[in-house]
């Protein structure tokens, strides 16, 4: 049963601390699609979105009113393209993200997720045309994100890849000079990419999914940083510990997780199609009060990056999965903390006064959710740099099997200490320094494969 006073701190969550469903990702299986025709292909493509996401925007909208919880993105997310497209060359592929595109806007929806691949531990043929396709792909669509996976726990991971995603995330940022490289804001690489996560850019559809599913992302950050405030002012700070303030976290998410899956449910019903997972994320927005690093504060840091952030971020990601566990079965996708700096305008702040540095927040993304997430980078890292710092993601997800990923913006013809903005939920930030830049370029020519680790022998 529902108690009144539960009522009411989830009306106030929605009134006064940004609580909102982030996303309502609908998964779609395209495999059906492919033809060796291109033009048959697309056709399919766009016929099948329209059909089965057609009425999604408006249902999110009708859903959103009733309940009065807000749903700020509605999203796609398909089967993987190198899948869709294979036996295709790279004027096909580039031709199926136009599909994408097209189709998106014909639903309405914010985004598309899926122009992705599998190449872990190898790459088919397929899986390279969509690679070379991929900067004309994204440079040419607005709607079409795009996802790699190169690392996993049981494959270890794949170092030639990982050397040819330098080449092309500085291509596509060259040929985005003018938006100072953003379409590398719609490219993530995964390690463990998870098959239904609905956040972008990394979304797609997995083999294990059903033909069309309703995956939900709830975001909380606001919620969870008013809750603590709330219990340290009656309290008081001497009288709590951090596994009261822990399980403060926990409680709060507990509730976040039920509204989002009520959403989510009731969407799929409305759909005629699978409730999939609730992905608890606490993903932040450049909007004050929207913030990880502001929760971070609250915990104790006076500074971002200083001594303990580590820890800190511990806490935080370990109270929110447990809090999702408890409230629903079908928690998953990411399920975290992001520290997304682009994102979050606290910890924006926090790098642009040297207090959070690329190492530090590294070391912080073995403990969170995702990993180098939204970092603007002087547009002059030389490539083997950049994906010598992937490589460095990738192995962190690799050893402490979790799911990691890179999504970095070389910004041309800018430095470190200059800003740059993206607009909207990609907010804007510093460009952080990177250090020992060119020092990495042997390391990334051997190229081949780094082996897993010996856990994956475990089955």
């Amino acid at each position: 049963m529902i108690r009144s006073e539960q009522i009411l701190k989830t009306v106030s969550m929605i009134q006064n601390e940004n609580l909102d469903v982030r996303t309502v990702t609908m998964g779609i299986n395209l495999l059906d699609c492919r033809h060796p025709d291109v033009d048959t292909m697309c056709r399919r493509i766009l016929t099948k979105i329209e059909k089965c996401a057609g009425s999604l925007v408006e249902i999110c909208t009708e859903v959103s009113q009733e309940y009065g919880l807000p749903i700020v993105n509605k999203r796609l997310a398909i089967s993987p393209v190198a899948d869709i497209a294979a036996g295709h060359d790279e004027a096909g592929f580039v031709a199926v993200a136009k599909a994408l595109d097209k189709a998106a806007r014909s639903v309405n929806v914010d985004f598309v997720g899926g122009y992705s691949a599998q190449m872990q531990k190898g790459a088919s043929k397929a899986d390279l045309t969509l690679l070379e396709a991929m900067p004309q792909a994204l440079l040419e669509t607005s709607k079409v994100c795009a996802s790699v996976n190169v690392a996993t726990s049981r494959a270890g991971i794949n170092m030639t890849i990982i050397a040819r995603l330098g080449q092309l995330i500085k291509e596509m940022a060259e040929g985005s000079a003018e938006q100072d490289g953003f379409a590398c804001a719609k490219l993530v690489i995964f390690a463990n990419q998870p098959e239904d996560n609905p956040f972008m850019a990394g979304a797609y559809h997995g083999h294990g999914e059903p033909e069309t599913v309703i995956n939900v992302g709830v975001s909380g950050p606001g919620v969870v940083a008013r809750a603590l405030e709330r219990r340290i002012q009656d309290e008081g700070a001497e009288h709590l510990g951090l596994h009261d303030l822990a399980e403060e976290i926990k409680q709060t998410s507990c509730r976040v997780t039920r509204c989002g899956e009520m959403i989510g449910r009731e969407v799929a019903r409305r759909m005629n199609t699978p409730f999939g997972v609730v992905d608890l994320s606490l993903a932040p927005t450049p909007k004050v009060g929207d913030s990880i690093g502001e929760i971070l504060q609250i915990l104790g840091l006076d500074a971002i990056g200083a001594p303990g952030s580590t820890a800190c971020v511990a806490l935080l990601n370990d109270a929110v999965k447990k809090g999702g566990a408890f409230a629903s079965q079908r928690v998953g996708g990411l399920s975290g903390a992001f520290i997304p700096v682009c994102e979050d305008a606290v910890l924006s702040a926090a790098a642009e006064r040297g207090e959070l540095t690329i190492e530090k927040l590294e070391a912080m993304t073995c403990v969170c959710s995702v990993g180098l997430d939204m970092v603007a980078i002087p547009g002059d890292v030389p490539v083997e740099t950049l994906s010598a710092m992937i490589a460095d993601e990738m192995a962190i997800g690799m050893i402490n099997k979790k799911t990691t990923a890179v999504r970095f913006i070389p910004v041309p013809g800018k430095k470190a200490g200059e800003k740059v903005e993206f607009g909207g939920l990609f907010g804007g930030s510093v460009i952080m320094p990177v250090r020992n830049m060119g020092k990495s370029k042997r390391f990334i020519d051997f190229g081949g494969h780094i082996p897993a680790p010996i856990h994956s022998l475990n089955n």
